[in-house]
């Protein structure tokens, strides 16, 4: 894991006990595209980026979910909600710009609000798309107010700037399909799928 990395990992370490107050008086359209992008789930799906499991309500029960993330702690609060709603749910540690699953392992690949603090954007794209079959299918919300003025000035002093997720995961292989913004533009939603 390298340093980037590293420094994101403890920082969502000791965000995990209190991340879910604050997601608590989170805005009607996140709480409604969460339902959204997680009701479009079929088959074997991945979150990346799982942190305490807000989503897990949300997916459909035919679905066979794991989800993955960096933090432990994290991940344990997604571990206790899981087993409050009786979800089944493979819950997996690990980083998303490397993912330890064998290629084309899963139907769909969710990311809510997570790609924006994901080190290099890059790579974790090019992860998911590697981890989807031929066909399957990206749901992704994402923070984007950093590509507006006067963010973008600073942005671009970043060893790896983040850029539009939409830009990104085309030039990662996807093929967008929808995509739409939200809360005035500061927001991102786009559904892709891995081309045949």
């Amino acid at each position: 894991m390298d340093a980037r990395t590293e420094k994101a990992r403890e920082l969502w370490e000791g965000r995990a006990k209190r991340y879910d107050t604050g997601a608590r008086i989170e805005p009607a359209g996140i709480r409604n595209t969460r339902r959204l992008l997680c009701g479009g789930a079929r088959g074997r799906t991945l979150e990346v980026a799982v942190g305490t499991g807000m989503n897990l309500e949300h997916y459909p029960p035919q679905v066979k979910l794991t989800g993955v993330d960096l933090s432990p702690a994290m991940l344990e609060r997604a571990r206790e909600r899981a087993e409050e709603q009786g979800r089944p749910v493979t819950l997996v540690e690990g980083d998303a710009q490397e993912l330890g699953f064998a290629d084309q392992s899963f139907d769909t690949v969710l990311c809510a609000l997570a790609l924006c603090t994901i080190p290099d954007q890059g790579r974790a794209l090019a992860e998911m798309h590697r981890v989807l079959v031929p066909g399957g299918r990206l749901l992704l919300v994402d923070h984007i107010e950093y590509t507006r003025f006067p963010f973008r000035l600073r942005e671009r002093l970043r060893k790896h700037p983040r850029r539009l997720p939409r830009t990104v995961a085309e030039e990662a292989g996807f093929e967008v399909g929808h995509h739409d913004r939200l809360l005035f533009g500061m927001v991102e939603r786009l559904v892709a799928h891995r081309p045949h």
